[in-house]
C-alpha cells in the first residue's frame, strides 16, 4: 500500500482546484459560442502540445527517456492512459453539456459547481465498495464539505430538476471513478506523461464526436482563442497534471474534499472577474469547505502516528 502525505497532496490538489475554479468562469462563457465536443477536443489537444513541450525540455535537461524503457511499463502507461482518458472524456463533456442545457435565467455556474462537487461524497461511497474503510472523522468532514458547498453554490432554492442537472450529476459520478482510477493505478507513473496520454485520448474521442454530431460556427472561434489557451494550458495541462501528482500523496477521500475547493474558487472567480458579490452565506460556505479539509486530515495523522509508534517499539 502506498504511503500517504495528506498535507502535501492537499496543497497540490488545492492549487489545482484554484485553477479549475477560475477556469469554470471561462468554461461557462465558452458554452455560448463553442460546441461541447469541439471545445474539449481543442483544449485537450492544446494540453497535449504543452505537455509534450514540457517533456522534451525535461528530456534535454535530464537526458532521460520520455517513455518508460521497460515494455511492461510502456503497456501499463498506455492502458492507464486509455482508461483515464475515456473517463476524462466522459466527465468533461457531460459537464459542458450540462452547462449548455440550463435554460436562460438559471444560475448555471452555481448549480453546475454544486452538482459537480458532489464527487466529494461519491468518492468515499464508491471507495467503500472497493474495500476502503472510512474513519468517523472523514465521514464528518464529508458532511461539513457538502454543507459548505451547499451554502456556497445554492444561495437560492432549487425549483425543479433540469436536463443540465442530470448531465452534471453523471459528470460528478464519472469524475469520482476518474479519481479512484488514478489512486489505484497511476501513483507510480510519470504524472506529466500520463496526463498527456489521457488528454490525447480525450482530444481524439471528443474530435470524432464533434465531427459526427456537431455543426460548428467557425466565425466564433477567433474570439475564443485566448480562453481556449487558458483551458488547454492552465486548466488541462497544469491542473490535471497536478491532480495526478497530488493523488500520489493524498488518500482518495481527502483528495476529493481538497478538489471540492473548486467551488470556492469558482465563486471567487465570479466575484473577481464577473463582479458577482459574495454573500455572507457564501463566505460561510467557503469557511466550511476549508474546515472540512482540516477535519479530513486529522484522523489520518492519528492513525499514522500510531503505526509509527508501533514500528518504533518493535
Amino acid at each position: 500500500m502506498k504511503p500517504h502525505n495528506n498535507v502535501k497532496g492537499c496543497l497540490i490538489l488545492s492549487f489545482a482546484s484554484m485553477i479549475w475554479g477560475f477556469a469554470f468562469v471561462v468554461q461557462s462563457a465558452l458554452a455560448d459560442t463553442v460546441p461541447p465536443f469541439l471545445l474539449n477536443c481543442l483544449r485537450s489537444l492544446i494540453a497535449v502540445v504543452f505537455l509534450a513541450a514540457v517533456m522534451l525540455i525535461r528530456k534535454q535537461r535530464t537526458k532521460s527517456s520520455v517513455l518508460p524503457k521497460a515494455p511492461a511499463d510502456r503497456k501499463k502507461v498506455l492502458f492507464v492512459g486509455l482508461l483515464c482518458g475515456f473517463f476524462l472524456t466522459l466527465s468533461v463533456n457531460l459537464q459542458q453539456f450540462g452547462l449548455m442545457y440550463y435554460p436562460q435565467g438559471v444560475a448555471a455556474e452555481a448549480r453546475g459547481g454544486f452538482l459537480t462537487s458532489l464527487y466529494v461524497i461519491m468518492v468515499p461511497i464508491l471507495a467503500v465498495f472497493l474495500g476502503k474503510k472510512l474513519s468517523p472523522g472523514v465521514v464528518i468532514a464529508v458532511g461539513v464539505a457538502l454543507g459548505g458547498i451547499y451554502l456556497l453554490c445554492l444561495s437560492e432554492s432549487i425549483h425543479g430538476l433540469y436536463l443540465g442537472d442530470v448531465f452534471i450529476l453523471l459528470c460528478a459520478l464519472s469524475f469520482s471513478v476518474h479519481i479512484l482510477l488514478i489512486d489505484r493505478l497511476a501513483t507510480s507513473m510519470d504524472g506529466i506523461l500520463l496526463s498527456a496520454m489521457q488528454f490525447l485520448v480525450c482530444g481524439a474521442l471528443s474530435g470524432v464526436l464533434s465531427v459526427g454530431f456537431e455543426t460548428v460556427a467557425w466565425e466564433h472561434l477567433p474570439s475564443a482563442i485566448l480562453p481556449l489557451i487558458y483551458m488547454g494550458v492552465v486548466s488541462s495541462g497544469i491542473g490535471y497534471t497536478l491532480q495526478i501528482v497530488g493523488q500520489k500523496y493524498a488518500e482518495p477521500v481527502v483528495a476529493s474534499i481538497s478538489m471540492s475547493l473548486e467551488s470556492v474558487f469558482a465563486a471567487l472567480g465570479g466575484w473577481l472577474i464577473l463582479r458577482n458579490t459574495l454573500s455572507v452565506r457564501e463566505f460561510f460556505g467557503c469557511a466550511l469547505v476549508f474546515l472540512a479539509i482540516v477535519l479530513a486530515q486529522l484522523p489520518v495523522f492519528g492513525r499514522r502516528r500510531k503505526k509509527i509508534e508501533k514500528i518504533e517499539k518493535r
